[in-house]
């Protein structure tokens, strides 16, 4: 187990231990290096029994988050969408990108049934994952500032599934089409 001080992939890895799924914890110290251009790491690779790899990125939120009670929020920066499509390229056909939203449970909503939420620590979590593919032509700038995207608390909704259906599952293989859209300044 890695020394994680972020406690959504402290949970989320415990998440993935309690379950058995075989995975990876990549260090994540230092950023790759991809020739003369730096790359994020990955948090985690997973290797569910059905075969294939889940290249994960965890993103830590808080449900609701902020003083307005804000739902879904689902952002990410450019860069985790660039960097997870240059994994998934490199790891090759049977690999597949993933975010996983952690969300942390503040109220009394949860993304989640309460039998599919998780405890760790003290605190509960939901899990849910979108394939890098399914955010990345849906995500739209947020932050030119910050380099923000996010997908419509809807269209998130729609594409999001518990991450325990994406790990019984076998990863889709990559389209013929390997051009990502990825996110421009607005």
């Amino acid at each position: 187990m890695a020394k994680r001080t972020n406690h959504y992939e402290a949970a989320f890895e415990e998440f993935l231990r309690r379950r058995q799924i075989p995975y990876v914890a990549v260090d994540e110290k230092k950023r790759a290096l991809l020739g003369d251009a730096s790359l994020k790491s990955l948090d985690f690779i997973v290797s569910p029994a059905l075969g294939g790899s889940w290249l994960i990125d965890v993103k830590g939120r808080r449900f609701p988050a902020g003083g307005q009670k804000q739902y879904w929020k689902n952002w990410s920066t450019r860069d985790d969408v660039t960097s997870l499509t240059t994994w998934q390229r490199l790891f090759g056909t049977n690999s597949r990108g993933l975010f996983v939203f952690a969300y942390e449970i503040a109220g009394d909503r949860a993304p989640l049934s309460a039998d599919r939420l998780f405890e760790h620590g003290g605190r509960l979590y939901g899990f849910l994952g979108v394939t890098l593919d399914d955010y990345a032509t849906s995500a739209r700038p947020i932050s030119a500032k910050w380099g923000t995207v996010a997908m419509s608390s809807q269209r998130f909704r729609s594409l999001a599934a518990p991450v325990d259906d994406f790990f019984c599952r076998v990863p889709p293989q990559e389209s013929a089409d390997d051009g990502y859209f990825v996110p421009s300044d607005a």
